[in-house]
């Protein structure tokens, strides 16, 4: 091989670094732009918290075991998105698709919850919805906003598992497991800050 071919495949080689790294710099910023949606929101609520008015307070409609258990299912989610990466780093393709869909599984199961949840506290008697205090507006804003971003994670994670039975995953190009990866970490990251501040703090 020619000094000028090496040279020109060291080069290739260094772009595709280069891109690479500049996608996953891409996702840090944007995770770090979610970073200051979400504290402003926690922000709020922690501001109208005890803003009830004739509506319920945290302490009369919170169910603290079953949120542990929503919570502790979106949690083990990123012990399998780990896997996904694991196998996906190892051209393992198969299973890749069923890591990545049993993290899609536990997310789904989680907004399931969370779901059930807020039906559970517009039934209540009081009922506490999105109208009925500050209290209830900060709280259905803030859980909501991020149960949003745990759906737009699920579709992800589908679409990775459908890109991979078609051949089209790739590490150097796209949206990839990595990528996807950090984001649905972030995710869970941030729902063990809401858990704590929403649900813990104030019950206890």
């Amino acid at each position: 091989m020619s000094t000028e071919a090496i040279a020109h495949e060291a080069e290739h080689a260094e772009g595709h670094h280069d891109v690479h790294q500049l996608r996953k710099t891409a996702m840090w910023v944007f995770l770090g732009s979610e970073c200051v949606f979400f504290g402003a929101m926690i922000s709020t609520f922690l501001l109208y918290r005890n803003t009830t008015g004739d509506g319920p307070t945290a302490s009369d409609i919170f169910d603290i075991p079953f949120t542990s258990a929503s919570s502790f299912v979106l949690l083990m989610s990123s012990l399998t998105m780990v896997l996904a990466h694991n196998a996906f780093e190892r051209n393992d393709m198969r299973t890749t698709r069923i890591w990545l869909l049993g993290t899609a599984f536990l997310g789904s199961t989680f907004l399931a919850g969370q779901i059930f949840e807020f039906t559970e506290f517009v039934r209540h008697d009081p009922a506490l919805t999105i109208g009925t205090s500050p209290f209830g507006s900060s709280f259905y804003m803030l859980t909501g906003f991020h149960g949003a971003h745990v759906a737009v994670g699920i579709l992800m994670l589908m679409a990775m598992a459908i890109l991979s039975l078609n051949g089209r995953l790739y590490k150097d190009r796209g949206l990839n497991v990595e990528l996807v990866g950090l984001y649905w970490h972030f995710v869970d990251i941030v729902w063990i800050v809401i858990f704590t501040v929403v649900y813990l703090l104030q019950v206890g």
